[in-house]
């Protein structure tokens, strides 16, 4: 988890990530000892990536031509039906 800088000194903000961006900041400088910046190297693995803990993947289903399409890949995909998705469609 990636942590603001100095959050003790924002009270009135929550204590969420956001990029220090001033010149003089150690945490923008790199200092060894402070708090980790969000980079690419903390990514998923591709084969991992937007998986759910189960194993599949999402597929968002808006009517019954999609369902139908999930039909022939369902051991590798899982249904989860949009917010517009009527009862109907």
């Amino acid at each position: 988890k990636f942590i603001q800088h100095q959050p003790n000194q924002y009270v009135k903000i929550k204590c969420s990530w956001w990029r220090s961006r001033g010149i003089d900041k150690r945490v923008h400088r790199k200092f060894k000892g402070q708090i980790l910046r969000p980079s690419t190297g903390y990514g998923s693995n591709k084969k991992a990536k937007y998986m759910v803990p189960s194993g599949f993947r999402k597929f968002l289903v808006h009517n019954v031509k999609k369902l139908e399409v999930l039909l022939i890949h369902n051991e590798s995909y899982y249904a989860e039906i949009a917010r517009n998705g009527s009862s109907n469609n």
